[in-house]
């Protein structure tokens, strides 16, 4: 499957609170309902395909889009896909129903043995002869990064040809690296704009020093990382999952026609919407990342049309 070099669109959706905003819709992305899980996955599947690996161990939630993505991509090349789950943050979801349909294998296990369950797992696979690749959750790691420092070329290559240029990028941020392929982005090309990650379920400091540590695994320690890493965990909730999000759901996809989700992108644009007025940011260009999850927007649809999001 070839999807490179097809860069996302980016919409301009006129006048909010004050600015232009535009949204570049990575949900768009041509595989699995698109997502930035999809354009790390498929960064990470060149490398499975030239080792011909034929087993891949994961982990993720039951609203992980990752997990989503990479049970599909296994799918398709008849490889074995076993996830890792966290039984604290285990629900049914349309993403979890889709890993079923996949045929990934499943293990839930308490959050503080998913280390060694992982390990266990692959050690017990390869020693039934199976070539294992192991993808971190969330598609983490400089292979993650390095889709996102694509995806930050594709928003230059945009500003040139229209014109334009985002004063700030907004996104949800979780395991770290499509902020830390961003920062990336900005670092190499010096660009002065705000990249601000909205966090969707870790706190400060843990979740900033998930995104500083990749970047610096990337880049090595240049200057100016800790002032481009803007990391706000003001809006996530109690963590994956919870909503803070409704009104903001039902407002975008009225006013825009896009989906949101409660437990990615919902949030995100939350955070965006409450940042600006919080800050009084006033006449700027403002591009929001739509990162994905279109599956668990219909997991939304009982609270669009009944109120009832428990």
């Amino acid at each position: 499957m070839n999807t490179g070099n097809m860069p996302t669109p980016i919409q301009n959706l006129d006048e909010y609170l004050g600015n232009e905003l535009y949204m570049k819709r990575e949900d768009l992305f041509p595989y699995c309902f698109g997502g930035n899980k999809a354009r790390k996955a498929l960064l990470f599947f060149e490398e499975i395909k030239k080792g011909k690996y034929n087993c891949v161990v994961t982990y993720g939630s039951g609203s992980s889009n990752h997990v989503r993505v990479v049970s599909n991509l296994c799918a398709s090349m008849n490889i074995e896909c076993h996830v890792i789950a966290p039984k604290e943050a285990y629900k049914v979801t349309n993403n979890s129903k889709m890993r079923e349909l996949f045929g990934a294998d499943v293990k839930v296990v308490p959050v503080d043995d998913v280390h060694d369950t992982i390990e266990k797992m692959i050690e017990d696979l390869e020693s039934q002869g199976k070539k294992v690749y192991f993808i971190p959750g969330g598609g983490h790691g400089n292979i993650g990064t390095q889709a996102y420092v694509d995806c930050y070329e594709e928003i230059k290559q945009y500003e040139k040809e229209n014109g334009v240029f985002f004063d700030y990028i907004f996104f949800a941020s979780g395991t770290g690296t499509t902020h830390a392929g961003l920062v990336v982005g900005k670092l190499k090309n010096n660009d002065d704009r705000k990249i601000i990650g909205i966090s969707i379920a870790r706190p400060n400091p843990r979740g900033r020093n998930a995104v500083l540590d990749s970047v610096r695994e990337y880049m090595g320690d240049v200057p100016d990382i800790d002032d481009a890493t803007i990391f706000v965990d003001d809006f996530r909730g109690v963590g994956y999952g919870d909503t803070v999000s409704e009104w903001v759901i039902k407002d975008v996809l009225i006013r825009y026609g896009i989906p949101l989700d409660e437990t990615y992108t919902g949030k995100a644009f939350y955070g965006m919407s409450e940042y600006i007025k919080d800050k009084q940011i006033k006449g700027k260009k403002i591009l929001f990342i739509h990162t994905g999850g279109t599956p668990l927007f219909f997991d939304s649809l009982n609270g669009l049309l009944y109120g009832d999001y428990n």
